[in-house]
């Protein structure tokens, strides 16, 4: 089974623009393995846009301050780390640019 992740954008920040998002997924294979869906009011609302990533198994983490478009090479180098991370958990976030700033905070993943 491939590894996937679904990206949540708070839709009440919009309107989005996702084209350059998944410009870049498509650009680096991962547009088959992720997800991206708006969701209601994520209460990051001091500093828009927020984001979160899941995944079965995985962590869950949460973004603030957040541009799909403008953003779209970092949030996918942040997916890429996040795939390939065990259990989600990424211990190196260089690689994320920006969005290793924009983080607010992460759970590890149930154990259920």
């Amino acid at each position: 089974m491939n590894p996937s992740a679904t990206v949540h954008f708070c839709q009440n920040c919009g309107p989005l623009d996702f084209g350059p998002l998944r410009e870049e997924l498509t650009a680096t294979g991962l547009a088959d393995a992720v997800s991206i869906v708006e969701r209601g009011c994520m209460n990051g609302c001091a500093s828009p846009v927020s984001m979160a990533m899941q995944g079965p198994g995985r962590a869950i983490y949460f973004f603030n301050g957040v541009d799909p478009a403008a953003d779209a090479e970092d949030i996918v180098a942040t997916l890429h780390a996040y795939l390939a991370a065990p259990d989600g958990w990424i211990e190196d976030a260089q690689p994320c640019g920006r969005l290793r700033f924009c983080l607010v905070g992460r759970v590890p993943a149930l154990s259920c």
